[in-house]
C-alpha cells in the first residue's frame, strides 16, 4: 500500500491525514526503509495505538452497530384490526 492509497483509505474512514502525518505513520511500520506497507501492516497500525481509528474501522465493517440494524424491505401490511 503506497502513500496515496493510505491517504484515500484514511479519508474514506473519516480521519483524513496530512502528507507528513502519513509519512510518519508509514515510517513507524517500516522503520523509514520504505515508502510502502502491506495491507496487514496498515491494519495493525490502525488497530494499535489509535483507538478512535479502531472505532471507525469497526463501524466501517458494520460490527459496531449490529444491535442497531433496521429491518430491510418494505414494512409489513396492516389491516384495520391491527390499528390502535
Amino acid at each position: 500500500v503506497d502513500l496515496m492509497s493510505v491517504k484515500r483509505m484514511m479519508e474514506k474512514l473519516g480521519a483524513p491525514k496530512t502528507h507528513l502525518e502519513l509519512k510518519k505513520m508509514i515510517s513507524e511500520v517500516t522503520g523509514g526503509v520504505s515508502d510502502t506497507i502491506s495491507y496487514q501492516d496498515f491494519v495493525n497500525l490502525m488497530l494499535g495505538k489509535r483507538s478512535a481509528v479502531l472505532k471507525l474501522v469497526m463501524m466501517f465493517e458494520g460490527k459496531a452497530n449490529e444491535s442497531n440494524r433496521k429491518p430491510s424491505g418494505p414494512p409489513p401490511e396492516r389491516d384495520i384490526a391491527s390499528l390502535p
